[in-house]
Protein backbone atom coordinates (compact mmCIF):
# COMPACT_ATOMS: atom_id res chain seq x y z
CA UNK A 1 0.00 0.00 0.00
CA UNK A 2 1.06 3.39 -0.84
CA UNK A 3 3.02 5.24 2.21
CA UNK A 4 6.23 7.44 3.25
CA UNK A 5 8.82 4.24 3.22
CA UNK A 6 6.32 1.93 1.11
CA UNK A 7 6.14 1.55 -2.96
CA UNK A 8 2.87 0.40 -4.32
CA UNK A 9 2.88 -2.77 -6.96
CA UNK A 10 1.49 -0.39 -9.34
CA UNK A 11 4.93 2.02 -8.82
CA UNK A 12 7.09 -0.92 -8.88
CA UNK A 13 5.90 -1.43 -12.58
CA UNK A 14 6.46 1.69 -13.44
CA UNK A 15 9.85 2.56 -11.94
CA UNK A 16 11.32 -0.55 -11.08
CA UNK A 17 13.25 -1.03 -7.73
CA UNK A 18 14.16 1.54 -5.53
CA UNK A 19 17.80 2.41 -6.50
CA UNK A 20 20.30 0.64 -4.86
CA UNK A 21 18.37 -2.15 -3.82
CA UNK A 22 20.56 -4.76 -2.28
CA UNK A 23 18.03 -7.94 -1.83
CA UNK A 24 14.42 -8.88 -2.74
CA UNK A 25 12.67 -11.33 -0.49
CA UNK A 26 8.98 -12.23 -1.23
CA UNK A 27 6.92 -13.09 1.34
CA UNK A 28 3.21 -11.58 -0.14
CA UNK A 29 0.45 -14.17 0.04
CA UNK A 30 -3.02 -13.90 0.68
CA UNK A 31 -3.35 -16.26 4.22
CA UNK A 32 -4.89 -19.51 3.07
CA UNK A 33 -5.70 -20.03 6.68
CA UNK A 34 -8.09 -17.23 7.03
CA UNK A 35 -11.00 -18.92 8.22
CA UNK A 36 -13.14 -15.88 7.50
CA UNK A 37 -13.01 -16.87 4.23
CA UNK A 38 -14.90 -18.80 2.55
CA UNK A 39 -12.97 -21.61 0.54
CA UNK A 40 -14.48 -20.85 -3.24
CA UNK A 41 -13.16 -20.53 -6.55
CA UNK A 42 -13.21 -16.82 -6.41
CA UNK A 43 -10.63 -16.96 -2.78
CA UNK A 44 -8.48 -19.85 -4.23
CA UNK A 45 -8.25 -17.59 -7.21
CA UNK A 46 -6.63 -14.60 -4.86
CA UNK A 47 -4.48 -17.09 -3.09
CA UNK A 48 -3.13 -18.16 -6.52
CA UNK A 49 -2.81 -14.47 -7.86
CA UNK A 50 -1.37 -13.24 -4.91
CA UNK A 51 1.72 -15.54 -4.98
CA UNK A 52 2.32 -16.52 -8.58
CA UNK A 53 1.54 -12.13 -9.76
CA UNK A 54 4.11 -10.51 -7.45
CA UNK A 55 7.09 -13.11 -7.82
CA UNK A 56 6.53 -12.48 -11.49
CA UNK A 57 6.55 -8.62 -10.76
CA UNK A 58 9.42 -8.56 -8.68
CA UNK A 59 11.09 -10.85 -11.30
CA UNK A 60 10.68 -8.70 -13.85
CA UNK A 61 11.58 -5.27 -12.01
CA UNK A 62 14.83 -7.44 -11.31
CA UNK A 63 15.57 -8.45 -14.77
CA UNK A 64 15.19 -5.03 -15.86
CA UNK A 65 17.37 -3.13 -13.17
CA UNK A 66 20.25 -1.57 -14.44
CA UNK A 67 22.03 -2.40 -11.07
CA UNK A 68 21.12 -5.53 -9.67
CA UNK A 69 20.55 -6.70 -6.92
CA UNK A 70 22.69 -9.42 -4.89
CA UNK A 71 19.93 -11.59 -4.37
CA UNK A 72 16.35 -12.62 -4.79
CA UNK A 73 14.61 -14.58 -1.99
CA UNK A 74 10.91 -16.36 -2.12
CA UNK A 75 9.21 -17.69 0.76
CA UNK A 76 7.22 -20.84 -0.82
CA UNK A 77 5.86 -23.89 0.78
CA UNK A 78 6.61 -27.25 1.80
CA UNK A 79 3.15 -27.97 0.15
CA UNK A 80 5.01 -28.38 -3.12
CA UNK A 81 5.88 -32.07 -1.63
CA UNK A 82 2.64 -34.39 -1.96
CA UNK A 83 1.30 -35.53 1.35
CA UNK A 84 2.28 -39.11 2.61
CA UNK A 85 2.79 -40.90 5.95
CA UNK A 86 5.59 -43.14 3.81
CA UNK A 87 8.03 -40.80 1.55
CA UNK A 88 10.90 -38.58 3.01
CA UNK A 89 11.79 -35.37 1.24
CA UNK A 90 14.60 -33.72 1.20
CA UNK A 91 15.70 -30.37 -1.10
CA UNK A 92 16.09 -32.82 -3.57
CA UNK A 93 12.92 -34.39 -4.16
CA UNK A 94 10.81 -33.81 -6.91
CA UNK A 95 7.81 -32.12 -6.49
CA UNK A 96 5.32 -34.51 -8.09
CA UNK A 97 2.02 -33.89 -6.06
CA UNK A 98 -1.24 -33.37 -8.03
CA UNK A 99 -3.43 -31.49 -5.23
CA UNK A 100 -4.25 -27.63 -5.27
CA UNK A 101 -1.14 -26.52 -3.15
CA UNK A 102 1.45 -28.45 -4.73
CA UNK A 103 0.56 -27.66 -8.28
CA UNK A 104 0.71 -24.22 -6.93
CA UNK A 105 3.99 -24.22 -5.50
CA UNK A 106 5.36 -25.08 -8.31
CA UNK A 107 3.66 -22.29 -10.48
CA UNK A 108 4.84 -20.16 -7.71
CA UNK A 109 8.15 -21.17 -8.42
CA UNK A 110 8.21 -20.85 -12.13
CA UNK A 111 7.17 -17.06 -11.70
CA UNK A 112 11.11 -16.22 -9.97
CA UNK A 113 12.61 -16.80 -13.45
CA UNK A 114 15.53 -13.97 -12.93
CA UNK A 115 18.62 -13.50 -14.96
CA UNK A 116 22.58 -14.14 -13.39
CA UNK A 117 24.26 -12.69 -11.64
CA UNK A 118 21.21 -12.26 -8.99
CA UNK A 119 21.47 -15.51 -6.93
CA UNK A 120 17.37 -16.72 -6.83
CA UNK A 121 17.24 -18.50 -3.27
CA UNK A 122 13.95 -19.96 -2.18
CA UNK A 123 12.80 -21.38 0.74
CA UNK A 124 10.03 -23.82 0.65
CA UNK A 125 8.47 -22.87 4.58
CA UNK A 126 6.93 -24.98 6.86
CA UNK A 127 4.56 -24.31 9.33
CA UNK A 128 5.70 -21.07 10.86
CA UNK A 129 5.55 -21.07 14.58
CA UNK A 130 5.69 -17.84 16.48
CA UNK A 131 2.70 -16.61 19.04
CA UNK A 132 1.26 -13.46 17.15
CA UNK A 133 0.75 -15.13 13.96
CA UNK A 134 -0.25 -18.13 11.44
CA UNK A 135 -0.69 -21.23 13.10
CA UNK A 136 -0.17 -20.58 16.92
CA UNK A 137 -2.53 -17.57 16.63
CA UNK A 138 -5.47 -19.62 15.30
CA UNK A 139 -5.10 -22.15 18.09
CA UNK A 140 -3.88 -20.39 20.88
CA UNK A 141 -7.09 -19.78 22.71
CA UNK A 142 -8.61 -22.93 22.61
CA UNK A 143 -5.21 -24.31 24.41
CA UNK A 144 -4.84 -21.98 26.57
CA UNK A 145 -8.73 -22.91 28.01
CA UNK A 146 -7.89 -26.73 28.03
CA UNK A 147 -10.02 -27.32 25.24
CA UNK A 148 -7.05 -28.08 22.44
CA UNK A 149 -6.17 -31.75 20.61
CA UNK A 150 -4.25 -33.62 18.05
CA UNK A 151 -5.93 -33.46 14.83
CA UNK A 152 -7.40 -36.40 13.53
CA UNK A 153 -5.41 -39.38 13.92
CA UNK A 154 -1.82 -37.05 14.85
CA UNK A 155 -0.21 -39.39 13.23
CA UNK A 156 0.46 -36.84 10.13
CA UNK A 157 3.55 -34.86 9.68
CA UNK A 158 4.15 -31.29 11.07
CA UNK A 159 6.80 -29.86 8.97
CA UNK A 160 7.89 -26.38 11.33
CA UNK A 161 10.26 -23.72 12.01
CA UNK A 162 10.11 -20.77 14.57
CA UNK A 163 9.45 -17.29 13.07
CA UNK A 164 12.64 -16.28 14.64
CA UNK A 165 14.44 -19.34 12.78
CA UNK A 166 12.99 -18.59 9.43
CA UNK A 167 13.57 -14.73 9.45
CA UNK A 168 17.36 -15.47 10.58
CA UNK A 169 17.53 -18.31 7.75
CA UNK A 170 16.59 -15.21 5.51
CA UNK A 171 19.06 -12.87 6.17
CA UNK A 172 21.91 -15.83 5.81
CA UNK A 173 20.35 -16.51 2.51
CA UNK A 174 21.10 -12.49 1.95
CA UNK A 175 24.74 -12.36 3.43
CA UNK A 176 25.92 -15.42 2.18
CA UNK A 177 27.28 -15.12 -1.84
CA UNK A 178 27.33 -19.16 -1.78
CA UNK A 179 23.33 -19.86 -0.85
CA UNK A 180 21.35 -20.49 -3.82
CA UNK A 181 18.39 -22.30 -5.02
CA UNK A 182 16.20 -24.56 -2.73
CA UNK A 183 15.85 -24.24 0.72
CA UNK A 184 13.67 -26.14 2.76
CA UNK A 185 12.98 -24.11 5.69
CA UNK A 186 12.11 -26.21 8.32
CA UNK A 187 13.44 -27.41 11.86
CA UNK A 188 15.83 -30.55 11.44
CA UNK A 189 13.83 -32.58 14.32
CA UNK A 190 10.30 -33.91 12.03
CA UNK A 191 7.54 -33.95 14.48
CA UNK A 192 4.01 -35.15 14.22
CA UNK A 193 0.64 -33.75 14.60
CA UNK A 194 0.64 -35.35 18.15
CA UNK A 195 4.14 -35.08 18.56
CA UNK A 196 3.42 -31.18 19.03
CA UNK A 197 0.23 -31.16 20.61
CA UNK A 198 1.65 -32.20 23.14
CA UNK A 199 4.38 -30.12 23.54
CA UNK A 200 2.25 -27.09 23.28
CA UNK A 201 -0.28 -28.21 26.02
CA UNK A 202 2.78 -29.17 28.40
CA UNK A 203 4.29 -25.61 27.49
CA UNK A 204 0.95 -23.89 28.61
CA UNK A 205 0.62 -26.26 31.54
CA UNK A 206 -3.10 -27.41 30.16
CA UNK A 207 -4.58 -30.49 28.92
CA UNK A 208 -4.95 -31.60 25.46
CA UNK A 209 -7.68 -34.10 25.06
CA UNK A 210 -10.22 -33.03 22.91
CA UNK A 211 -9.15 -34.24 19.30
CA UNK A 212 -10.59 -32.60 16.78
CA UNK A 213 -12.26 -35.08 13.77
CA UNK A 214 -11.04 -34.81 10.22
CA UNK A 215 -14.21 -34.76 9.00
CA UNK A 216 -14.77 -31.80 10.66
CA UNK A 217 -12.26 -29.77 9.21
CA UNK A 218 -13.27 -31.29 5.92
CA UNK A 219 -16.76 -29.95 6.16
CA UNK A 220 -15.90 -26.24 7.86
CA UNK A 221 -12.57 -25.33 5.62
CA UNK A 222 -13.44 -27.86 2.81
CA UNK A 223 -11.31 -30.97 2.36
CA UNK A 224 -9.07 -29.10 -0.44
CA UNK A 225 -8.01 -26.72 2.14
CA UNK A 226 -8.05 -29.02 5.39
CA UNK A 227 -5.49 -31.28 4.10
CA UNK A 228 -2.90 -28.69 4.94
CA UNK A 229 -3.95 -29.89 8.90
CA UNK A 230 -4.81 -33.38 8.29
CA UNK A 231 -1.96 -34.45 5.72
CA UNK A 232 1.47 -33.71 6.35
CA UNK A 233 4.99 -34.13 4.92
CA UNK A 234 8.34 -36.04 6.09
CA UNK A 235 10.67 -32.65 5.25
CA UNK A 236 14.18 -32.66 6.42
CA UNK A 237 16.51 -29.44 5.96
CA UNK A 238 19.70 -31.11 4.75
CA UNK A 239 20.89 -27.93 2.56
CA UNK A 240 20.01 -25.63 5.04
CA UNK A 241 22.33 -27.75 7.41
CA UNK A 242 24.87 -28.60 4.19
CA UNK A 243 25.27 -24.36 4.14
CA UNK A 244 26.22 -24.40 8.06
CA UNK A 245 22.88 -22.67 8.82
CA UNK A 246 22.62 -22.66 12.95
CA UNK A 247 19.09 -22.80 14.31
CA UNK A 248 18.00 -20.82 17.78
CA UNK A 249 14.90 -23.45 18.32
CA UNK A 250 15.60 -27.13 16.24
CA UNK A 251 13.43 -28.76 19.18
CA UNK A 252 9.81 -28.20 19.37
CA UNK A 253 9.49 -28.46 23.09
CA UNK A 254 11.73 -25.04 23.44
CA UNK A 255 10.05 -23.83 20.48
CA UNK A 256 7.11 -24.34 21.98
CA UNK A 257 8.35 -22.72 25.65
CA UNK A 258 8.55 -19.16 23.89
CA UNK A 259 5.37 -18.65 23.05
CA UNK A 260 3.29 -20.22 25.03
CA UNK A 261 2.26 -16.61 26.78
CA UNK A 262 -1.02 -14.91 26.92
CA UNK A 263 0.75 -11.48 27.10
CA UNK A 264 2.57 -9.62 25.56
CA UNK A 265 6.54 -9.95 26.25
CA UNK A 266 9.66 -8.60 25.04
CA UNK A 267 10.81 -10.74 22.09
CA UNK A 268 14.31 -12.38 21.27
CA UNK A 269 16.16 -10.38 18.05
Amino acid sequence: MPAANNISWSTLEVAGLPKQTYAVVNCAGQQFMDFTKTWTPGFKQNVQNSRVYTTKALAKAINDSQNKPKVFVVLTGVGAYEPSEVNKYDETSPTTGSDFFSKLTVQWEKAARIEPPVRLVIIRSGAVLGRWGGMIKNMFLPFYFGVGGRIGSGRQYLPWIHVNDLTRLIQFAIENDKVEGVLNGVAPQVITNEEFTKSFAKALGRPAIFPVPEMILDFFLHKERAMIMTKGQHVVPKRVLDYGFKYRYDNIDEACKEFAYLFPKKQLL
